[in-house]
């Protein structure tokens, strides 16, 4: 993506982070980017093109942020599991706030934008926990993705004030693949 595009592009993503797609317009995203007003209708001509910028905009960086991330090799057993989820975790919901806002404000109103990341990380899960011989690998994968959605959502939201704990996050996720 060049640069004035990708510039354009992460300013749309805050402003979907801080006011959801409702208050997406090219005038928002110019005042975001400190840009001259119409510079983002330039490259983005229409509100569908501008949406779906943030859709591609936010695979790109998921893709990213995963491989940044993720472990350098295969765990070696499910504490191990629960200890990198807990820093992907804590990382989205600390440092990269503004993405996960993001991720679920355009979850609500295009949860097809978020699917393909959705589908990378439990699949993902999955063969890590078959690989480590844990039964029922999938619905094991599903619930730590489940709960690790649900805590990324209450922490940004209902409970932003709270102070959240990383080891009890890593045993409640112990707990989720011991079954």
């Amino acid at each position: 993506m060049p640069l004035r595009r990708t510039q354009l592009s992460d300013a749309a993503l805050a402003v979907v982070a801080q006011t959801g797609l409702k208050g997406l317009t090219h005038r928002a995203v110019d005042a975001a980017a400190a840009v001259a007003e119409g510079t983002t209708s330039n490259y983005f001509r229409n509100r569908a093109a501008l949406v779906d910028a943030v859709a591609e905009r936010l695979e790109q960086l998921d893709v990213e942020l995963l491989q940044r991330l993720g472990p350098a090799g295969p765990p070696e057993d499910v504490g191990e599991v629960a200890e990198q989820v807990t820093g992907l975790i804590f990382a989205l919901m600390e440092q990269h706030a503004t993405l996960t806002r993001a991720r679920l404000a355009m979850s609500l109103d295009r949860p097809e934008s978020v699917t393909a990341g959705h589908f990378r990380l439990l699949v993902g899960l999955e063969q890590t926990l078959a690989g480590l011989g844990i039964p029922d690998a999938a619905a094991r994968a599903r619930d730590v993705v489940d709960y690790s959605d649900g805590l990324l959502l209450h922490q940004l939201t209902a409970r932003r004030a709270e102070d959240p704990d990383p080891a009890s996050t890593a045993a409640a996720i112990r707990r989720l693949l011991a079954g």
